[in-house]
């Protein structure tokens, strides 16, 4: 085994000791090799490990922990068996409190890098009382494994299935998920099995059943199961259904999915209600919330809310403003905002989400929001020169980011507040940086746990005119 800091460059397969000077957004520590920056699995700052080179690039290298010499104080014993090959999650090995602690120094460190921000304005991140089992929504892949239908979850890197929730010992491991779901998850498999499901073969191209979708509205206890499906039929669909409602009453919404594209993505454009309603509804911070198979709704309801209270907060609402809320979604920021404001308007693109936005106005007797349906791109703009002059501007983008035509309207509306809302830490970090050299400033950034035990991180920042702007 090499010493930490060898004058050649290291080869694949090569073992060497390394001294862990970093973390990196994808959850691995970083060294110094030769010259290279190493990227190391399983590795944390402060360590010092024996590490087996996997990847040699001209400017960096990767590698995976073989053996810790040297522990970090925040280092534990992962409590799912699968932690290192599912890739679910990367940081079971990390306590909770260390885990804050990294992520609020990954978004420093991305306004550093990317924004040129010198010392940004990042509060502590605000973490979750329990950090388990958060997640409103799973997706599991659909396989035959001998004669059995199974759902699981594939392998970092692979097509190598896990199975539903259980480990090499048959013991529940997942901790994401709302354990709610892993119940109606056991009878779906079960009654799939029993009913025969057709499943389908993705080398053939042909067959029925290609993933099964849960969303759980945790605020009333609904749940939808939706089946993605292929260009195959089934025969006992009905059946299975009826059954599914009979042993899962928390089921509320079951829906067929249609998806006959090629690739892997999950959903198609064709949702068709089997049973039940084709919507559940949830209910968050005083407001009813309609959602849709397809509809973009956040996945950790115990954080969404002090998520909505931070763009709040940072929108200043005396009752008297105008607000617009791009990329607007099935209208939850802007329902949110509506209550303190005296006009909203959301801008968003799919038309399915519309649609529940302006259910979701309707069921809370919300009168004093529009919603548009169409590409940021092009409202924002159209908006700008038809004279509308917004005191806050709401931008949750994608994490592509921000256009920069959709940034180039915003500084034609000129708004007094900008409050971006982003989780992906490099794009948020480029489009304040625009913003900056524009005639804002970057104010405060709070940093939202909404995903623990990976290194994901949601941000709300605020951004204000200046002044002689």
């Amino acid at each position: 085994m090499n010493e930490i800091t060898p004058d050649s460059i290291p080869t694949r397969g090569e073992r060497v000791k390394l001294q862990i000077q970093g973390f990196n957004h994808a959850g691995e520590g970083v060294a110094r090799l030769g010259g290279l920056a190493v990227f190391v699995e399983g590795a944390l700052p402060g360590e010092i490990v024996e590490a087996e080179i996997t990847e040699v690039r001209r400017r960096y290298g990767r590698a995976k922990t073989v053996a810790v010499l040297q522990r970090a104080v925040g280092r534990v014993e992962p409590l799912c068996g699968l932690h290192f090959g599912c890739g679910g999650c990367r940081l079971q090995h990390v306590d909770y409190p260390t885990q804050l602690e990294l992520k609020t120094k990954l978004v420093g460190d991305s306004l550093e890098r990317i924004g040129r921000f010198l010392e940004p304005p990042v509060r502590p991140i605000i973490g979750m009382a329990n950090p388990r089992h958060y997640r409103n929504k799973v997706h599991y892949q659909v396989a035959r494994i001998g004669e059995q239908v199974v759902l699981g979850f594939f392998e970092e890197d692979s097509y190598n299935m896990r199975p539903l929730g259980l480990d090499e010992s048959g013991v529940e491991h997942c901790l994401l998920p709302d354990q709610r779901l892993f119940r109606v998850a056991s009878a779906v498999q079960i009654l799939l099995n029993e009913y025969q499901v057709p499943v389908y073969d993705w080398d053939k191209g042909s067959g029925y059943l290609r993933h099964v979708v849960l969303r759980l509205a945790v605020g009333t206890g609904e749940v939808m199961v939706i089946l993605a499906c292929g260009n195959g039929e089934w025969p006992a669909c009905a059946a299975f259904t009826t059954a599914l409602l009979d042993t899962a009453p928390e089921v509320r919404s079951v829906v067929e999915n249609i998806n006959q594209s090629p690739g892997r993505e999950v959903l198609g454009n064709r949702n068709l209600a089997m049973a039940g309603a084709s919507t559940i509804t949830d209910e968050l911070g005083g407001l009813k919330l309609r959602i849709s198979p397809s509809s973009f709704y956040q996945v950790n309801p115990a954080q969404t809310l002090p998520l909505y209270e931070q763009v709040l907060a940072y929108s200043a609402l005396t009752g008297r403003e105008t607000v617009v809320d791009v990329f607007s979604g099935i209208g939850t920021i802007a329902l949110f905002l509506a209550r303190q404001a005296r006009q909203v308007y959301g801008l968003e693109i799919v038309p399915e989400a519309v649609a529940d936005a302006k259910e979701n106005a309707s069921l809370n007797g919300i009168q004093n929001v529009e919603f548009q349906r169409g590409r940021a791109e092009e409202l924002l703009p159209a908006l700008a020169q038809q004279g509308l002059r917004p005191d806050v501007v709401i931008l949750d983008p994608p994490r592509r980011g921000c256009a920069e035509s959709v940034l180039d309207a915003v500084l034609v509306m000129n708004p007094g507040r900008i409050v971006y809302v982003s989780c992906d830490l490099g794009t948020m970090a480029r489009d304040l940086r625009f913003l900056a050299a524009s005639g804002y400033h970057l104010a405060q950034v709070q940093p939202v746990d909404m995903f623990p035990f990976t290194t994901h991180v949601e941000c709300v920042a605020l951004v204000v005119l200046n002044q002689d702007r």
